[in-house]
């Protein structure tokens, strides 16, 4: 038996007697190629059909079923629904403690490879996006990017001032003892640059757009409105993720650069506080920031937003079921973020020292 086509409601609808009277009649093997499209409907069908099978103890073989169709057909079948975890039951002594750290590691290595599928789950909706399979959510982006950016500038803003004032204040007194207090432009605006300017907006991020990423998400999750995506056939990391980490990663550049901008403006106000014209804390600002120094803080800022954005989306995927399981993703969506931006930084800083940026 071949079937093409939609397997939606009313596809399956249309075939539903000839393929029930297929399987009656002894068709055991079902070539699904021609499928394009299955929801809940379609997997109805196929749910039917092989039920009818077991009846005459028989075994219903679908052929040439599309990964992702094949995928979501499993969430319906009963055979190959994953049972429960037992939880270990708590022991005391030595063993105890040899649980507990099993258990711990075997949660670690599964929360290493949902990170690690939620990466190429990103990486094919991108591609199916800019081929034009699936379009961009736009309204959802411009209104991600209302929320990250254009909302998230004013404290942005009052961060880059204060730690440039304070800085540069820090900075000033200790360079006074020698004399050399004409060097704080140029350490400003080098650490700022290079180091300080893309973390510190991205450590923002993670605790402002992060975390709201994954509590959105998790509502939704414990809501169970994620399985009614896919009941109706929609991919949740393309519907919902993708808008999400695309307009983090289009504006925090952006905010990198207006907290850069703010912090220059407090060391200027330490600078003209202490007698040196404008002129002079300008040029040695630009003098000392190289190109490559501008750039790299811009990678950074770029890599580290798609990490905030991401893993704050990937919490919320995952949330588990429960009054503080939302309060749960969120704070590992922090947490997590945070680590991970520290990690890559160090990533960043021993390659650019080999490739002597």
């Amino acid at each position: 038996m071949t079937i093409s086509g939609r397997l939606d409601a009313e596809g399956a609808g249309a075939v539903w007697e000839q393929a029930r009277s297929a399987v009656t009649a002894g068709c055991y093997i079902i070539d699904c190629s021609g499928v394009d499209y299955l929801d809940g409907g379609g997997s109805s069908l196929f749910m039917m059909l092989k039920a009818e099978c077991r009846n005459r103890g028989k075994t219903l073989s679908i052929n040439g079923l599309r990964p992702e169709f094949a995928a979501f057909l499993d969430l319906f079948d009963p055979d190959k629904a994953t049972p429960p975890k037992e939880e270990a039951k708590a022991k005391g002594g030595i063993r105890g403690w040899i649980t507990s750290v099993g258990l711990s590691g075997q949660d670690m290595l599964q929360d290493m490879r949902e990170q690690v599928e939620f990466t190429g789950n990103c990486v094919l909706a991108s591609l199916s996006t800019a081929t034009r399979k699936n379009k961009l959510r736009w309204p959802d982006f411009w209104l991600t990017c209302e929320k990250v950016g254009a909302d998230g500038l004013p404290i942005i803003l009052l961060i880059g001032f204060l730690m440039g004032l304070i800085m540069s204040f820090q900075s000033a007194v200790s360079l006074m003892r020698f004399g050399a207090e004409i060097f704080v432009p140029n350490m400003l605006g080098l650490v700022m640059f290079r180091e300080l300017g893309p973390m510190v907006t991205a450590i923002l991020l993670a605790g402002r757009t992060g975390s709201a990423f994954a509590a959105e998400l998790g509502t939704m999750k414990v809501n169970e409105e994620l399985d009614a995506l896919n009941t109706m056939g929609l991919n949740p990391v393309s519907f919902l993720v993708l808008p999400r980490v695309l307009a983090t990663v289009f504006v925090t550049p952006l905010l990198t650069l207006f907290f850069n901008f703010m912090s220059l403006v407090g060391g200027a106000l330490v600078m003209l506080s202490m007698g040196y014209p404008l002129t002079t804390y300008c040029g040695r600002v630009f003098q000392n920031v190289q190109w490559m120094d501008f750039s790299g803080g811009m990678i950074k800022a770029v890599v580290f937003s798609f990490l905030v954005a991401g893993i704050g989306c990937q919490r919320g995927l995952v949330t588990k079921s429960g009054a503080s399981a939302v309060g749960d993703s969120t704070t590992s969506a922090v947490v997590s973020g945070i680590v991970l931006i520290a990690v890559f930084d160090g990533i960043f800083a021993v390659i650019y020292f080999l490739a002597g940026i």
